[in-house]
This record gives structure tokens, sequence and C-alpha cells, in this order.
């Protein structure tokens, strides 16, 4: 019972105003989490103001303080037993620095069986022209066999500048087409998955029998250290883009057949969506870069950009991105690092919200 109700909710006031302020930025500051002492004061701040609307329910005289206190409880048990995730702003620096390297450490193992394949059929490829000369002609396609057929013409048309030359004042527009032709190739490997993985088998394999092939005879032939002043610029991001793209599609040809999980088809493919679409926009970016490097320095060789400047640019990059798929996202961001923590009181453990901070 309360003596003196006017003193009681001048003491009180402090309080529940304080708890107001704390919902207010819960509610309208999605990025905010309190840390452990701030979800204990909130805690603490509930609780109160539940025990004074009981203790003030049975004042008549006082209807607006009630309404008051009902609707702040009421808030804040909202916020406490909260079950549903609350909405992420979009944020793409942190989506490209944390969540693309963590997705792809996590689903590693379709991407090492990617590197597999096509490391396979690049072996393949290799041994095919040099214990067989005429494969160049029947494995070649036609779309490369102008470019790639004579490795001594092409190195002579490339010293002489004529690509460069021919590419003079469409660069921009060169490089948009690469990235659309990569990002699509990309696209494809992903989409093939569809086929539970034998499409996208296929597409790796393949391509890396041309790999194989157009090395085999550019190093048969004496000019490896152009073709690796060529590939390496651009390559080094390129070909792992389109490994990732296709670690994306043995991903969803893994969601497809559900191979020893007991969740059904919907389950799995709800579940492996949000990585696919990671991966696959992390293909983009990483194949926007590529195409930029492609147009606008891959096609300088000797005497205008020395091949050593090239291939140390080349083997940067892929250092780089090494370092970057398997180092990036490792440290917890800030609101991880609010997140954290542990609750030894058993009001703390029982409740959601405060729950949250490790979940």
């Amino acid at each position: 019972m309360i003596i003196d109700l006017e003193k009681f909710v001048s003491a009180e006031r402090p309080h529940w105003d304080e708890l107001e302020r704390l919902l207010n930025r819960l509610e309208n500051e999605p990025d905010f989490v309190p840390d452990l002492a701030g979800l204990r004061r909130l805690h603490y701040l509930y609780e109160r103001a539940s025990s004074d609307l009981a203790r003030i329910a049975t004042f008549s005289a006082e209807p607006e303080v009630r309404r008051y206190l009902e609707n702040l409880v009421a808030r804040a048990y909202g916020e406490i037993h909260e079950t549903r995730k609350k909405a992420h702003r979009l944020r793409p620096l942190e989506w490209l620095l944390v969540t693309f390297p963590r997705t792809f450490r996590r689903r590693a193992r379709a991407f090492w069986l990617a590197t597999s394949l096509m490391l396979a059929g690049t072996v393949v490829g290799a041994a095919a022209l040099l214990f067989e000369p005429d494969a160049k002609a029947m494995l070649m396609p036609r779309m490369f066999a102008n470019h790639l057929g004579d490795p001594a013409k092409r190195v002579a048309e490339e010293e002489k500048g004529g690509r460069s030359d021919q590419l003079s004042g469409r660069k921009t527009t060169f490089s948009a087409q690469l990235m659309r032709n990569n990002i699509q190739v990309s696209i494809n490997a992903l989409a093939l998955g569809l086929t539970c993985g034998v499409g996208t088998i296929i597409v790796l394999f393949y391509n890396g029998i041309i790999l194989g092939l157009v090395g085999a005879d550019y190093v048969q032939a004496g000019f490896g250290r152009f073709l690796a002043a060529w590939l390496l610029p651009h390559g080094s991001i390129e070909i792992p883009a389109i490994l990732i793209a296709s670690q994306a599609g043995l991903v969803l040809a893994a969601a497809l057949i559900g191979r020893g999980s007991r969740e059904s088809l919907r389950e799995r493919l709800r579940a492996a969506a949000p990585d696919l679409a990671t991966l696959i926009g992390g293909v983009a970016v990483m194949l926007v870069w590529a195409g930029f490097i492609e147009a606008f320095l891959s096609q300088y060789h000797e005497p205008v950009l020395p091949y050593e400047v090239k291939i140390a640019f080349g083997l940067v990059e892929l250092g780089a991105l090494v370092a970057f798929l398997s180092r990036a996202g490792l440290k917890p961001t800030k609101e991880e690092r609010a997140q954290l923590g542990t609750f030894p009181t058993a009001d703390a453990a029982a409740s959601p919200t405060l729950s949250r901070a490790r979940s």
C-alpha cells in the first residue's frame, strides 16, 4: 500500500524516464545492442516498473499514471521477450569484408572440390596437347582459335601493340563487355547446380581443359613468360572468381541432393540461399575488378610494360586474395563484441532479450 502517492511517483519517475529513453533507443536504432551492463539495467528497470504498476493499480485517482506505466511495461516486456529477428540495415562494406570471406570459408569444401575438378581438366588439356598435337584443333573453341592458335604470331602481334592500339579510346566499353561476359559465365556455373552439380562439373572440367591446352601450347613454344604476364594480372582474380561461382553451384547441388539430411528440400534450399547470394555477389565484385585490370593493364606488353612488372602485380593480387579469403572476418565485429558475454543470474539466463547477447 502506498501512503504518499505524490512522493512515490516523484521518487520513481527518474527510473521510468530512464527506461523510456532506453526503449526509445532500442526501437529507433536497429543497430543498437546494449552491452552486458546495459541489458542488466534494462531488466532491472523493467522489473521495477512492473512492481510500481502493481502498487499503483489500486489507485483509481491516477488513471493517467497507470496508463503510462502499463504502456511502458508492455513495451519493455516486448523488447525483453522478443523472439523475432530484427531487421538489419544494409552494410555493404561489412558484407564484403566480413560476411563474404566467412561464407567462403564455411563452404570451403565445395571450393576445393571445384578447384580439384578444374585442375584435373587442366592436366588433361596439357597432356592432350603434349601427346597429340592435333588435339588443339579439335578441342580449342572457334572463338579462341583465331586469337590463340599460333603462339608466335600472337606474341609478335601483341608486342607490336596491335591489341592495345585496337582498344584505344574504347577500353571502358571493352572492360564492361568483359565484366558482363565473366559474370554471365559465373551465374551459369551457379545455375547449373540445379542439374545436381553435373552441369557445374562439366563447366569446370572443360574450362580446365582449355586452360591446360593454352598453357601447354605457349610453354611448349617458349612463350611461358609472355603467357604468365598476359594472364596473371586479371587471371589471378578472374579464375578464383569462376571457382567461387562453381563453389556456389556445388553448394546448390548439395542442397538439392540432401544426402544425410532429414530436412525437407524447401528447408535445405532456404538454408543455402543466403550463402549462394553472398558467394555470387562476391564473385561479381571480383569480376568487376578483373575486367578493369584486363582492359587497362593486361593488354599492354613489352616494350611498353615489362613482363616482370605484370607478373609481380598478378602475384601480389593473388597473395592479397588468399590472405583476404583466409583471414578477413576472423575477428568479431563491433556489434558481435557487444553481444558476447555470459549471464550468471537466473533472471538474465531466462530472458530472450538478454540471451540475444550470446546468439
